[in-house]
């Protein structure tokens, strides 16, 4: 007999029924040679502190740091999960073989290989690698399985995280907890939450400290046209430049000679500049015109679709992974949680069937109809795609999608058609002009061609039925302004008129920025070619950037106002405390994301990994136990965490089932434990479900939407 494993119930029927299983059975599907199971995400988890030594039950500074000479897994505390484990380790204790069919990264390898060493699988074991769920992508999985021996540094990396995580954040919590909490307040550390929560105070006080400076703009009407005196490039952007040309040497700029004038930074500079000029006649000196091209979006990955979904639908980063999840379960798109933009040589084959399948968009696919399709190197290249490809549609009909899937449906499937679309062809047209040696500018831009912008359009007029306009709102650059003809030589009068500017701070994080200062270590930058380079620093995975930042928001330590996010005083506080480097600054913890991903690809040791983690955290707490100040948190008020929690739009539906993420215990409940009855009570962690009582331990009855509280008799 041949068992599968899936991660869920939903994916094990699809399974069963590609397989020719039929009789629904307790806790699995039987038939054709098969008992098809599933898990409910994390059936087990590490072990608690106390589980290695009783005396870690108490929290205290002498116990630290505490590292155990061996990490042991446990099932997790819950009815449900205990009856399914039994009927799992039941059905592996007499396989022939078992196929692994967890969802295809380090997630979902960890989570079966932890179920498959609890039940002591001693069988050959298969893993089923797979990119969607439609019937076709499971038959061709099946069809050609891998060896399970080939996943193991990717449950290598998974493993390392795992650990990391725990001996990070069990020891960093207690540790900030016992030396700076007050009235049994929890300070939560991660090794990614913390470095994500500097990210969020650093630039608060960037705006705080931020002094406006006053400057002032030369500009000019010349023949109905407003032109703009060209300023002089000051020493730093030069040094900037010369920095990002070495960084990114395709993208840098042919070097230009700085002219014009220095910026204006008092009034009467500028009046002086203004009296030189408007007894002058204004003369035509250059008329520039080229022609170039602009290449369609990038197809998504996670963040990049996360970051679009806020900036047009304010969706938190949490919901479309929630929407990107549930239709890849719908089997509309494909594996959601990737960091890459490109699809390999492979898939090149599928896309006309994947475009035909596109029917509510058929106004724009059916021009690409028997026409071979167009093939990029930025879009189709196997150099840039390990596991798993971009997020494209799969070709099945979108049917019975929420109003929110189908808007998020709706973005995947226009980029996707768009990269076989024409570059846009476009000319621009730059006009130089100067009165009493002062040059001016005025530039135009002009669409030839749209080319794939047509699947863009504004207004849209052309709408499939019951899709939503995603790019409703234009953007800044897609503004035309049209000039009249210039000739060079020409001249006459002219307007000059002086106005008054200031400075602005820097904009506060929103989930969109966030998520991408999270995947480059916290650097600006707009690129999308630098940006794929500093992805390999980039801090926590595509997967699990959304629950950092809702971690954030259940600890009370940022907050929402509108889209922006705001670091609450307790927030400031804690990372004001942090004198430790490694602990709060993304580029470091960027470092050991790096080396995580290298577990992966076989370059990096995990042992190594982890020793010097173990020599990081003692280093921690000796610093810590060190400091001599008194210093303390304040507490948070009741009333200040009520207002601190995150307003989002319409929740999409909830999933049953145990949280996918396993989230260590030592950021799991935001008090020190005590022993006084709960049942009952409000959850403290997410505010929405009452205490109940288990076999073991008391939790949340939210604990199928997610909440993670957990706290022992």
């Amino acid at each position: 007999m041949i068992v599968c494993i899936a991660e869920k119930p939903s994916v094990a029927r699809d399974i069963a029924d590609v397989l020719g299983a039929k009789n629904k059975k307790d806790g699995y599907i039987e038939g054709n040679g098969y008992q098809v199971t599933w898990t409910f995400g994390h059936l087990c988890t590490l072990k608690e502190p106390h589980e290695y030594t009783p005396s870690w039950k108490a929290w205290s500074l002498s116990s630290l740091p505490m590292i155990p000479p061996r990490f042991g897994i446990k099932l997790i505390s819950d009815p449900g999960i205990e009856k399914q484990f039994r009927i799992i380790e039941g059905l592996m204790q007499n396989a022939d073989e078992i196929i692994n069919c967890g969802d295809a990264g380090q997630e979902g390898e960890l989570i079966q290989r932890w179920v498959m060493q609890k039940a002591g699988a001693h069988c050959p074991v298969k893993r089923l690698w797979i990119s969607s769920l439609t019937e076709e992508a499971i038959r061709e999985g099946f069809n050609k399985l891998k060896d399970q021996k080939e996943f193991q540094p990717l449950y290598e990396a998974g493993l390392s995280r795992a650990i990391g995580d725990w001996v990070l954040g069990m020891n960093a919590t207690r540790l900030y907890t016992l030396k700076y909490g007050q009235n049994r307040q929890i300070l939560s550390i991660g090794r990614v939450q913390t470095p994500t929560l500097a990210l969020i105070v650093k630039r608060q006080q960037e705006i705080e400290n931020f002094t406006p400076q006053q400057y002032w703009v030369l500009a000019t009407l010349y023949r109905e046209t407003t032109f703009s005196a060209i300023i002089r490039k000051s020493d730093e952007e030069l040094a900037q430049e010369e920095s990002d040309a070495k960084e990114n040497p395709k993208k840098a700029k042919k070097a230009e000679e700085n002219r014009g004038i220095p910026p204006i930074i008092d009034l009467a500079t500028g009046q002086a500049l203004m009296e030189r000029v408007k007894n002058v006649p204004f003369t035509v000196t250059e008329v520039a015109k080229k022609q170039g091209t602009e290449a369609p979006p990038r197809l998504f990955d996670l963040t990049s679709l996360q970051v679009e979904c806020n900036k047009k639908f304010a969706y938190s980063a949490d919901e479309t992974l929630k929407l990107i999840q549930s239709l890849y379960e719908k089997k509309v798109t494909t594996y959601p949680r990737v960091d890459t933009t490109f699809l390999s040589d492979d898939i090149y084959p599928k896309c006309p069937n994947i475009l035909a399948g596109l029917t509510p968009y058929t106004a724009f696919t059916a021009p690409l109809a028997g026409q071979k399709l167009i093939k990029s190197k930025k879009v189709f290249d196997n150099s840039k795609v390990t596991d798993h490809h971009a997020i494209i549609p799969t070709g099945q009909p979108p049917v019975n999608l929420t109003e929110m899937e189908k808007r998020v449906f709706d973005l995947v499937a226009r980029r996707f058609i768009a990269v076989f679309y024409p570059d846009c062809k476009f000319a621009t047209t730059t006009v130089i002009g100067e009165a009493d040696s002062i040059e001016f500018k005025a530039t135009e831009k002009q669409i030839l061609d749209p080319g794939w912008r047509v699947i863009f359009a504004k207004p849209q007029t052309n709408l499939p039925e019951g899709m939503t306009d995603p790019d409703a709102e234009a953007r800044e650059s897609d503004e035309e302004h049209s000039l009249p003809a210039f000739v060079k030589g020409e001249s006459g009068p002219h307007l000059p008129k002086l106005d008054e500017k200031w400075t602005q701070p820097p904009r506060p994080y929103t989930e969109a920025t966030l998520l991408r200062a999270m995947e480059t270590a916290g650097k600006l930058v707009d690129n999308d070619e630098l940006r794929d380079a500093l992805k390999e620093n980039g801090i926590g995975r595509p997967s699990t950037r959304a629950a950092i930042i809702e971690t954030l928001f259940k600890r009370h330590y940022i907050r929402k106002e509108r889209k922006n996010l705001i670091a609450t005083p307790t927030g400031i506080e804690l990372v004001g405390l942090i004198r430790e480097e490694l602990l709060k600054s993304a580029e470091l913890t960027g470092i050991w994301e790096k080396k995580l991903r290298e577990i992966e690809k076989k370059s990096y040791d995990a042992t190594t990994f982890l020793n010097e983690l173990k020599q990081m955290v003692s280093e921690i707490v000796h610093s810590v136990l060190s400091d001599n100040t008194n210093r303390r948190v304040t507490a948070i008020e009741e009333t200040a965490t009520k207002a601190a929690t995150p307003s989002t739009a319409k929740q999409p539906k909830k999933k049953t089932g145990t949280p996918r993420k396993n989230t260590s215990s030592a950021t799991s409940a935001p008090a020190i434990p005590s022993d006084n009855e709960l049942t009952g009570k409000t959850c403290p962690l997410c505010g929405k479900g009452t205490i109940i009582k288990g076999k073991t331990a008391y939790g949340c009855s939210e604990w199928k939407n997610g909440c993670t509280y957990r706290k022992s008799f």
